[in-house]
This record gives C-alpha cells, structure tokens and sequence, in this order.
C-alpha cells in the first residue's frame, strides 16, 4: 500500500510505525507542519490501562517511551485550603517531546519517511496513494476540506484554559481549586520528567473577565497565575510555551471515512484534559485501523468500515466520559460548600463510571471517611469502572 499521513503526532506515527513494521513494503509517509523537535505542550499523563495496549502491540516502542517516565500511585486534592490525598491511583508521566522522539526513531529505523515543515491543505497531492489518514489535530484543514462528508461538530466549551509548565514538581498528580476575589481558579499539575512538571490553569468565563484576564498579555497572565497558586508553587515560577488562554472544543464527526481518506486522533474526535485521554484515544485509533488493515489488508473501504466498526464504541463511551467531566468542572459552584473529603469523592465520582464499591476498593480510607460522613445516605451506583 501507499499511504499518506497527514499530522506527525502520536497518532499518524504510531499508524505510520504499526504499518511500516509489519509489512516493510508499504510506502508510508508522513507530513507534518511544525519543525522537527517543536512541541507545544509539555507532559503526557497515561494510566496503567492506557500502556498497557502500548506494550501488547508494540513491546519494544513500550520500553523506549517509559524510559524517561515518571510513575507515582496517588492524587491529591486541594480544597478549601486542604489536601485529600486518593490512593491506588497510577499514571505514568512523560514529557510529549520524548513521546514524539521515540515514535520518530522507531519510524525512521522501520524506514517510515517523515518530512517536517510541510503544511498540507489539500489531499489532492496523495492521488497515487491508497490510503490518506488525517491526523491533522483538533483544527484539521483535512477534516474541514471535507467537512460536507464527514459532518464535524465542535463543541465549544465555556471554561477558560491556559498550559504551562513549572519546575515546581508535583509528584503526585495534583489537582488544586483556589478562591480568591475574582472567583475561583483551578490547577492540574504533574511532574513530568525529573525537572519539570505541566500547569494546567482552568477558570470559568465570569472569573476570567472580573480578573482582567481577557485583557491581559501572555506574561500578565502567567503572573497572575503565580499569584493566584503561590502557596501550591512554593517559590517556583510558570513556564509559558505560546501559554495563551483558550477554549477546548470537543470534536465529534457523523462519519468517520472516506472510500480512502480516515480521520484520526484528534482529527476524528478529543477527549478533554481533565481526563487526560488525548494521547490514549490517539493511539488506541492507531492500533484498532492497523488491526482492521491486516483484515482487510487490499480492501481500503473495507478495512475502513471495520476500523469505525471496531473503534467507535470504545472511543464514544470514554468521550461520553470526558464530556461529564468536563461538566463537572463548568458546574463546580454548588459542591464548592462540601468538605474536602466529599468533595474529592464527588470528583472521583463524576463520570458515573466509578462506583462506591470501587472506590472502597481503590482508596479503603477515603470510602471510609466518606461512609462516616454521610451515615444513612446512598452511594452513587454508577455503571461501570473507571
């Protein structure tokens, strides 16, 4: 086959690899916009399922991403000015440049052909390919050049975010709510590497403009951020890297192929960082349509059916659940009155995915506390596991 990807992040490449890989004589290349070694985020955050699809389908690239990782098996929440701290809850940590070298390395020994500097708006140039994988990100010129067929929504959520980065360093991963006289402002934090951790910085629109915010250049920002989280930085300063505020948008699309271009990664649909899916749906994508393409390997609109086939069920329910905690975090007002510990548990329970009996099992002593707490009133049921 020949193929062409559009995107060099973790999807396109772990595709590009997977391919390459198994059979050396598919032509794959990839195309990607920025410059070789620019990254514009920081960490990447997995849970102990999420590598483990990464260890099954491709061992050796699993030992060259966790070299440099960073494991720690707690949380802990800041509320009200105290810290509850959640057990039994394991991710791995990276920072993204090294994810994407160790994806670059393995591509060009498996003699996947990268070109960096290549912005491409119109797939019409790969005519001679069989496949044309879109892995163009949450913005894709692909996606939008066929926007009548693939019918893409953009929801566009209302909270307010900013990604820095800090030499601060949050072992376990940390998720901090402040109040102060503009309203309330929210920390995700993590280490990430053995220097520095991401700082993820969250406020709800009203507080963004009462704080001047919407006003503010990229460093005034990042000062108040200082400010605002001086007791969590003990000293350390935030590290901007284009840190501007945004909006994230979740990504949906109606259909998900052509009869031989696909959508992946971000392209085809987001999490939303308060689950740090991201990366994970990226390169569960990648693994589901190299399993549909050894199917199906001289069939592309086959193989294409079966990748949406295999892919979309798995991905709706965790993008349904990245969609609740997103909500969670919009609709934080009324729980901010609740203690520290039925607050944390009420996070830990937001999705609806995670019941009371797993939480007992998880965190025994926050399930406890919980139960003293509330004596005679009933636990969420939930549905499933986290």
């Amino acid at each position: 086959m020949r193929i062409a990807i559009v995107g060099g992040g973790p999807a396109g490449l772990f595709f590009a690899y997977l391919m390459k890989r198994h059979d050396r004589a598919h032509d794959v290349r990839v195309f990607e916009r920025d410059a070789e070694g620019a990254t514009y985020g920081w960490g990447v955050v997995f849970s102990d399922v999420a590598l483990a699809f990464v260890r099954e389908v491709a061992p050796e690239l699993y030992a060259s991403i966790t070299r440099t990782q960073q494991v720690f098996d707690t949380m802990r929440i800041v509320h009200r000015g105290q810290v509850v701290t959640l057990a039994n809850n394991t991710f791995h940590r990276m920072a993204r440049i090294d994810l994407l070298r160790a994806l670059h390395a393995h591509c060009r020994d498996a003699g996947v052909a990268i070109a960096f500097g290549e912005r491409i708006d119109d797939v019409a140039r790969f005519d001679d390919c069989d496949l044309v994988v879109a892995a163009d990100g949450a913005n894709s010129s692909v996606r939008r050049r066929f926007a009548a067929h693939f019918e893409p929504t953009l929801d566009v959520r209302p909270n307010k975010l900013a990604w820095y980065g800090t030499t601060r360093l949050f072992d376990p991963l940390s998720l901090i709510f402040r109040q102060n006289d503009d309203g309330l402002v929210i920390a995700h934090a993590y280490r990430y590497s053995e220097t520095h951790s991401t700082f993820l910085v969250e406020c709800d629109p009203a507080t963004w403009r009462r704080a001047g915010l919407d006003r503010m250049s990229e460093a005034e920002s990042l000062a108040y951020c200082e400010r605002a989280f001086a007791e969590d930085l003990a000293g350390e300063p935030l590290l901007s890297n284009r840190s501007d505020w945004f909006n994230y948008a979740i990504v949906k699309n109606r259909r998900w192929h052509t009869d031989r271009v696909v959508l992946l990664g971000d392209a085809l649909r987001t999490g939303h960082p308060s689950v740090g899916s991201g990366t994970r749906l990226a390169m569960q994508d990648s693994i589901a349509l190299f399993d549909a393409a050894r199917v199906h390997a001289h069939d592309v609109p086959a193989m294409l059916v079966e990748f949406e086939r295999i892919r979309r069920p798995g991905s709706d329910a965790l993008q349904e659940a990245a969609i609740r905690s997103t909500e969670w975090y919009e609709n934080l007002g009324p729980k901010l009155a609740l203690d520290p510990v039925s607050f944390a548990y009420d996070y830990l329970t937001r999705t609806g995915r995670v019941t009371h009996d797993d939480v007992r099992k998880r965190d025994p002593a926050l399930a406890a506390a919980w139960e003293a707490l509330h004596a005679g009133h009933a636990a969420p049921a939930g549905n499933a596991r986290c």
